[in-house]
């Protein structure tokens, strides 16, 4: 259930409302985890110390929102391709992303609309899932060329 870069951008006359959003999943290791804490200097230690994370409750270290986040907008620009640009992103969190469970992100098209200068934009609710649930729920607005 992987899916692959787009080395080219879909082109928005191409795109209708109800298509599927190419789908994506993402292996969730400790090193990701840690990475993308360090990466959004998030040093709080439930991100990078499992020990910690155990004393406060939490049975493993967790995901931190903005590695989340940056989860969230890989999954629209692979589907979307390299010219394509989030504008909008709306996320809500919900069950604890911990290593060795991988997230699979699905969604779909739900609106479209002109822009001026050939943009045209792409609204897509999505959400990214593991074994305990939904960790992610949210929409995004994406801008591509409407002439390509």
């Amino acid at each position: 259930m992987t899916n692959t870069t787009r080395t080219t951008t879909l082109a928005w006359r191409d795109i209708n409302v109800g298509d599927e959003v190419t789908p994506l999943e993402i292996p969730v290791t400790a090193t990701v985890i840690v990475a993308g804490a360090i990466a959004s200097r998030d040093f709080m230690p439930v991100h990078h110390d499992p020990e910690f994370a155990k004393k406060q409750g939490s049975p493993n270290m967790f995901m931190n929102i903005l590695t989340t986040n940056g989860l969230c907008v890989r999954f629209l620009t692979d589907w979307a391709g390299p010219e394509a640009m989030v504008t909008k992103l709306a996320i809500r969190l919900g069950v604890p992303s911990f290593p060795n469970d991988p997230l699979r992100f699905t969604g779909s098209v739900t609106g479209k609309s002109e822009g001026v200068d050939g943009e045209g934009f792409v609204e897509v609710s999505f959400k990214g899932s593991n074994s305990l649930g939904d960790h992610v729920s949210g929409t995004a607005t994406i801008s591509l060329l409407e002439n390509k």
